[in-house]
């Protein structure tokens, strides 16, 4: 298998599952266990220098060589220019897929994923500021992106990596306490993609060992 995905059940992940079955490429999967920190073991960090998932070892990369691959877009990006799949090959489509990819990484993963910490604290004063201040931003972000795709089918104008970047945080939308009906857009693209039958692969992988 010249693919290896190294990944445990979280939205970054999801990203890359996703696309994974979306291009077809045969893959295995070697669970991380973040919460058993996992991330830190030193054979790990050979490949992913930032001790985080995903990340990604092809041992069929540029010219034959083995090449690893840390931090979900840049996963998206390498497997896009490997397959020719997802990613637009030139002009306004291209800019769109990178300028949307960097929205994700750059931001809506971020704040949403400080509404998932700040909502898991039992301890009502510290989660009050962390909450009102994340939730505004992830708001916000919903509302940036509902406003792109009443005016598009997909983020990128035709389905790219960008789709799959975002998606697998929108997947998280109950946990960071958001009603999607609230952005019919969104709700509309986020059913349409989770219709779809390689993403339903995508998310059943088994990325935790009691799966």
């Amino acid at each position: 298998m010249a693919l290896t995905l190294f990944a445990f059940d979280t939205p970054n992940a999801r990203k890359i599952t996703v696309a994974l079955e979306e291009m077809g490429l045969p893959y295995a999967v070697q669970v991380v266990d973040i919460g058993k920190n996992e991330q830190f073991a030193p054979d790990f960090l050979k490949i992913s220098p930032n001790n985080k998932i995903p990340a990604l070892l092809d041992t069929d990369g540029p010219e034959g060589q083995t090449q690893t691959v840390f931090e979900s877009g840049a996963i998206l990006i390498y497997l896009a220019e490997k397959t020719g799949l997802f990613w637009p090959a030139k002009g306004a489509g291209r800019v769109a897929a990178l300028e949307w990819l960097m929205f994700q990484v750059g931001g809506f993963g971020p704040a949403p994923g400080q509404v998932h910490h700040f909502a898991a604290l039992s301890d009502e004063g510290d989660k009050r500021y962390g909450l009102q201040r994340f939730m505004a931003e992830t708001l916000r972000l919903y509302g940036v992106m509902d406003r792109r795709l009443a005016e598009h089918a997909f983020f990128a104008g035709e389905l790219s990596i960008a789709d799959f970047a975002i998606l697998g945080w929108v997947w998280r939308h109950p946990r960071h306490q958001v009603d999607l009906a609230q952005f019919p857009h969104v709700q509309r693209w986020y059913q349409a993609l989770m219709a779809r039958p390689a993403v339903q692969k995508g998310f059943a992988v088994a990325l935790r060992r009691d799966q």
